[in-house]
């Protein structure tokens, strides 16, 4: 089975993102394994530190090259990806010609209570990636508006339209993550 990294852009721990990301996990079960990757303990990145990244800089290259595709589940901050997003993804670029997220398929999408979701973060994501991953994944665009109670406690997505919309996107992803890595 496919071993996908998620890497939530939120630190929050009742983040709506994380809990969309948990359910998606769940929906997964069985086509993909997702391994939920740590972000919040990262240093700022800082090129001086390349030569001796920190423990925890370590760990989140381990854990993401560990993986066979990356799936990004961001908010939107500002019409743009979160800074602890972002410098994730810097500190897996680095040192040069250590690129963490090089040759592994990606996927992005994302949640908000806000009528557009999180189109334009997820675009700037696509846009960050697109040059580091081997290919990101273009459709289906995932703009999903969070309701309170659109996943319940045990993280089951409780409105059968979406449900099922995520089932497709699950299913898509793992179709694209074997088309990419000629399984």
């Amino acid at each position: 089975m496919r071993k996908v990294a998620v890497i939530v852009g939120s630190l929050r721990r009742e983040s709506i993102n994380k809990k969309l990301a948990g359910a998606l996990a769940k929906l997964a079960d069985g086509k993909l394994e997702f391994h939920m990757i740590r972000i919040d303990d990262l240093p700022l990145y800082n090129a001086d530190d390349d030569a001796d990244p920190s423990a925890s800089v370590r760990r989140f290259k381990g854990e993401v090259e560990a993986c066979d595709a990356v799936l990004f589940v961001t908010p939107e901050h500002n019409r743009s990806i979160p800074s602890a997003l972002k410098n994730a993804f810097d500190w897996g670029t680095r040192p040069r010609g250590e690129d963490s997220w090089r040759g592994r398929p990606a996927a992005v999408l994302g949640t908000s209570p806000g009528n557009l979701g999180t189109g334009i973060a997820q675009q700037h994501m696509r846009t960050i990636a697109s040059g580091h991953s081997s290919a990101v994944m273009g459709t289906p665009l995932v703009f999903l508006k969070y309701m309170d109670g659109l996943i319940d406690d045990d993280g089951t997505i409780t409105n059968e339209g979406t449900r099922t919309f995520l089932l497709g996107f699950v299913d898509q992803f793992a179709a694209f993550i074997d088309n990419m890595t000629g399984a």
